[in-house]
């Protein structure tokens, strides 16, 4: 729905509402005929399903694999596909790096190659953060373009940012991550002739970094993806008329949450510190947006007894989100991470609406196939705030 509407449509309440999203939730059956949903023991979220509506959400169109930015857009009430964020500004404004208007920014993996240059490992085994910090700040130190300033910055793990300030510079340049094991990473080229003069900097960039850690056992090399400007977005609270508040632990969710106007509160690194957060803010916000990445990364290693694990102990924590009384709970993921197929996909996610004014569902459970029958149906990401705030009676009447 236009969001111009949405804003005439808003109206004052005392009621809260809180979004906990579960990273790549949604999976498909194992070899024992059950989704890691499925298979899992959840009493908790099965007991908050019994009296909730159920359903599953496309986050961006049916068939189109999202990455977590669309993903997570779309949860928050946009249009993924008129709204679109680059990688590369989510995690820098995630770590807090001050954009200017005219830095390309991109989101950078730390990669294993073979001796043949094929990638072996795409995320280098998920080295520690401190090495990541080592090696980031070793190369931004080698690497010298004449006119350009060059930035290298850790995030997580593997991951890092790249940011390059110059005059001139493009984002109609091709990613260098093929997205898969057993190839090279790409060259970059220019997708227009305003890209070409950032394609040979880029590329400049790449070989001056790989000359520096070409030597490293698993950190050897690099992609990059996610070429991308400071984005302008409608502002989250201003727009649904609430004081709206995001906890996370990784720094790509804080960074879409800060651009798209939320405060952003310090999470820690464990869903146990960003419930305890989500406790100690709860009279300050009337909006929260909780976020859990553990069932994306063992979805995205291909590990179903993991990611069940995950969806176990995040359950065992579900007594102390109720506990909180929000008006509105909805538990969802922002995209599919099925451990069989060890990446993102295209399958609509389960989705749970929990207020005093849903109908009475009983259902027995919270998994694709309960909610494949619910009577929320199969729903566009997009138009979840819509029912939230509906149902948080914080939207009057559309027309006469």
């Amino acid at each position: 729905m236009d969001l111009d509407i949405i804003k005439q449509l808003t109206q004052q309440s005392d009621s809260k509402i809180l979004l906990c999203v579960l990273d790549g939730l949604g999976g498909l059956p194992s070899t024992k005929g059950r989704t890691e949903l499925e298979d899992a023991a959840t009493p908790n979220l099965d007991k908050l399903a019994h009296n909730s509506d159920l359903g599953l959400s496309i986050p961006v169109e049916r068939g189109i694999t999202p990455g977590s930015g669309p993903g997570h857009l779309a949860l928050f009430g946009y249009d993924p596909i008129k709204y679109q964020i680059g990688r590369g500004a989510l995690e820098a404004t995630g770590i807090e790096f001050k954009l200017q208007d005219n830095d390309l920014a991109a989101r950078g993996n730390f990669c294993t190659v073979d001796q043949d240059g094929n990638i072996s490992d795409r995320r280098a085994g998920r080295i520690p953060t401190d090495v990541c910090e080592k090696l980031t700040k070793k190369i931004e130190n080698a690497i010298n373009i004449d006119g350009y300033e060059v930035f290298v910055k850790p995030v997580k793990e593997h991951r890092f940012i790249l940011v390059i300030r110059g005059d001139g510079l493009s984002d109609q340049i091709t990613e260098t991550d093929p997205q898969s094991i057993g190839a090279p990473p790409n060259m970059v080229n220019f997708l227009d002739p305003s890209g070409e003069n950032t394609a040979a900097i880029v590329n400049s960039v790449i070989e001056q970094a790989i000359n520096v850690i070409a030597t490293e056992k698993q950190a050897n090399s690099l992609t990059l993806r996610g070429w991308s400007f400071k984005p302008v977005m409608p502002h989250f609270a201003d727009t649904w008329n609430v004081k709206a508040a995001a906890i996370a632990a990784y720094p790509m969710y804080k960074g879409l949450a800060n651009i798209v106007g939320m405060d952003v509160l310090d999470g820690g690194i464990s869903i146990d510190e960003e419930i305890d957060v989500l406790e100690n803010a709860w009279d300050e916000y009337d909006f929260f947006f909780l976020h859990y990445k553990n069932t994306d990364t063992y979805g995205e290693d291909g590990n179903f007894p993991e990611k069940k694990a995950a969806i176990e102990y995040y359950d065992s924590l579900v007594p102390r989100l109720t506990s909180l009384k929000a008006d509105v709970i909805i538990v969802t993921g922002d995209h599919s991470s099925p451990a069989i197929m060890a990446a993102h996909s295209w399958h609509p996610v389960p989705l749970l609406l929990s207020s005093p004014y849903v109908r009475d569902n009983k259902h027995s459970g919270f998994n694709e196939k309960e909610c494949n029958s619910g009577n929320l149906g199969m729903l566009y990401a997009k138009n979840l705030m819509t029912l939230a705030f509906a149902h948080a009676g914080r939207l009057t009447k559309y027309g006469a």
